[in-house]
């Protein structure tokens, strides 16, 4: 991408620099060549004007996850946002996820999600169940089998963002693992008590902002969080049914 007389195109990029205790955005002027993504200014930065820039990447192609950042105020994939879609002289913002705690620079850390994971029920197949089923099952499933774990979502969701609610609330990215578990025709664990005890789904008011930054198009909230939202009601606030266990003597939540 070139400019007046042939001179390539310069972008002014503003990374935040700093840790735990405080930092600011730091200006650098960024030759753009044709292709270029955020992740290439940043390494581009590294090379030639901070080699102790701290940021996380690994594949450069949008399937691991890593190189999650905000630009411009947006959760983005560095390597999936491209340097042309900024307006010729408009400045890009760099900043760390700002859910998660900073660690340096543009690298926050994010082990919480892996603590919340670890809670969650396990794939549990009904005794007895055969091993076939129709495709629709299998690409209602698999839909969610795409998240990369780029934490997104989590980095979007007013819940963990605004309120700072980690310790109610599992996220965007755990309800589409719950959801895959749930919704596989295979399975026979029930996670509504969880969904509704501990993990928090009561909490999500359904704003659909994790599904505008998700970069593998996973309809998070119409195809995970909505269905997960009526299996907990059926469950635990079916009138007939709280009544029906009641008639029975077993517990309110019993199937």
């Amino acid at each position: 991408m070139s400019g007046v007389n042939g001179s390539a195109r310069e972008a002014v990029v503003r990374v935040f620099r700093g840790d735990a205790s405080g930092g600011q955005e730091v200006e650098y002027r960024v030759p753009v060549e044709p292709g270029m993504v955020v992740l290439d200014a940043i390494h581009w930065i590294q090379a030639h004007r901070a080699p102790d820039l701290a940021v996380r990447w690994n594949c450069k192609a949008a399937k691991c996850g890593s190189c999650s950042a905000e630009v411009n105020g947006r959760p983005s994939l560095m390597c999936k946002t491209r340097m042309d879609h900024f307006a010729e002289g408009e400045p890009v913002s760099v900043r760390p996820m700002k859910t998660f705690p900073l660690i340096r620079d543009l690298v926050t850390d994010v082990s919480w999600n892996f603590e919340v994971n670890k809670r969650i029920a396990p794939f549990k197949p009904r005794p007895g169940a055969e091993w076939k089923w129709q495709q629709s099952d299998v690409d209602r499933v698999q839909e969610f089998r795409k998240c990369i774990e780029c934490f997104l979502c989590q980095d979007v969701c007013h819940v963990l963002r605004a309120h700072e609610l980690k310790h109610r609330f599992a996220g965007p990215r755990f309800f589409v693992r719950i959801a895959a578990l749930e919704m596989h025709p295979i399975d026979g664990e029930d996670r509504t008590k969880f969904l509704k005890e501990t993990a928090g789904l009561g909490l999500c008011n359904i704003t659909k902002c994790c599904t505008e930054v998700c970069p593998e198009g996973i309809h998070i909230t119409d195809n995970a969080i909505i269905p997960l939202k009526e299996r907990v009601v059926d469950r635990h606030y079916d009138f007939l049914r709280l009544l029906w266990n009641k008639l029975r003597g077993k517990p309110s939540d019993a199937i």
